[in-house]
């Protein structure tokens, strides 16, 4: 299974969400990539749409391979705890995700301010899982704000981080769950990436829309 583009398969993803949407749902997008696909989902549902706000940690001297995630307030998912190479450089570079996840937050705030989950079922929605560490962030990051339970869903995750994800989530839904995952652009043909400009222009756009409602 491909994906022409978010948009694409986040409507696809909002289908197989209907069964949520009596419970009275929110829907965080994790930033930045998966906000567009949480955008559609939450106006195929009705219900509100908010961000996530996560940052990977890279493993010292392979930049490209993950070894966890940093949320907000600084909480760290990490991959195999033990056997960290260089700690000095693991905790330079959390102080540099959170510094940037609170650059994020700032800029996203000037646009409208985090809404409360109390009461709420979140659906904290990304473009996909390759490893899972940003959405069992965002899970935990969420967790600690209340809501009735927690709902993760993706268009397409890799087996490992679906199950990593299971452990930490109430209910995950994922369309495709291929057997070979290398790298999660594959499953896409437009997977540009997000920037802030269009996170604030969905959150803008969403804002006006409740306005004139």
């Amino acid at each position: 299974m491909r994906f022409a583009d978010r948009e694409t398969a986040a409507r696809q993803l909002a289908g197989e969400l209907q069964r949520f949407k009596t419970q009275h749902p929110l829907v965080l997008g994790v930033a930045r990539g998966g906000v567009p696909v949480a955008r559609v989902v939450a106006d195929r549902l009705g219900c509100g749409f908010d961000v996530v706000l996560v940052q990977k940690l890279r493993t010292p001297g392979q930049p490209d391979l993950a070894m966890g995630a940093v949320d907000e307030a600084g909480q760290v998912f990490r991959f195999g705890a033990k056997g960290v190479a260089n700690p000095d450089r693991y905790a330079d570079d959390v102080a540099e995700q959170v510094a940037e996840i609170r650059r994020r937050r700032a800029v996203y705030s000037a646009v409208r301010a985090s809404t409360p989950l109390t009461d709420h079922t979140a659906i904290v929605v990304d473009d996909g899982l390759a490893t899972g560490a940003s959405m069992v962030a965002a899970i935990r990051s969420v967790r600690g704000r209340r809501p009735l339970r927690i709902v993760a869903a993706v268009p397409v995750g890799s087996t490992s981080a679906l199950d990593l994800a299971k452990a930490y989530a109430d209910d995950v839904i994922c369309l495709h769950m291929p057997r070979l995952f290398f790298a999660l652009g594959d499953f896409y043909d437009d997977f540009t990436p997000v920037d802030d400009s269009e996170v604030v222009a969905l959150l803008n756009a969403r804002q006006a829309g409740n306005a004139k409602g």
